[in-house]
């Protein structure tokens, strides 16, 4: 299973915004779309970084209430990890595992084309197994 397949079926779209707003901003996005990451994009669109929810409570520990007046590009993540739409599962799954993060940017030519989350990843492993689970089940009671 690949990036392709997995953007597919979830859809494309990418919740973003610019480095400027603040993380109030960003909170609000986040609580609205019920997601756990916000990507930082540049003007023309390009990612430049990405904001998570680890992000925002770690500004909070740091600074207080004066994070949520702080901008985006003071407590993104800069060293962005990517992938793109050719990139497995299991590629995703180490990918994530041993960077500890939990969102990764699908980047084609230096263009933002989706998001894949650890929890899309699961979802469709699991998808994958139970279709195996029932092809096996059909497989051993026809047999009978």
């Amino acid at each position: 299973m690949t990036v392709r397949t997995i953007l597919k079926a979830k859809g494309s779209s990418v919740v973003t915004s610019l480095a400027k707003a603040n993380l109030q901003r960003i909170s609000q996005l986040i609580a609205q779309y019920r997601i756990g990451a916000v990507v930082i994009v540049d003007d023309e669109g390009h990612p430049q970084g990405i904001v998570s929810e680890r992000d925002i409570v770690n500004a909070l520990s740091a600074f207080g209430a004066a994070a949520l007046d702080m901008a985006a590009e003071e407590v993104m993540s800069r060293a962005l990890l990517t992938c793109t739409p050719e990139h497995t599962a299991e590629d995703l799954l180490s990918m994530m595992t041993n960077s500890r993060v939990r969102h990764l940017p699908v980047v084609v030519e230096g263009r933002l084309v989706g998001i894949i989350s650890i929890g899309d990843v699961v979802k469709r492993k699991l998808d994958e197994a139970a279709a195996e689970v029932g092809m096996l089940r059909d497989y051993v009671m026809a047999g009978r």
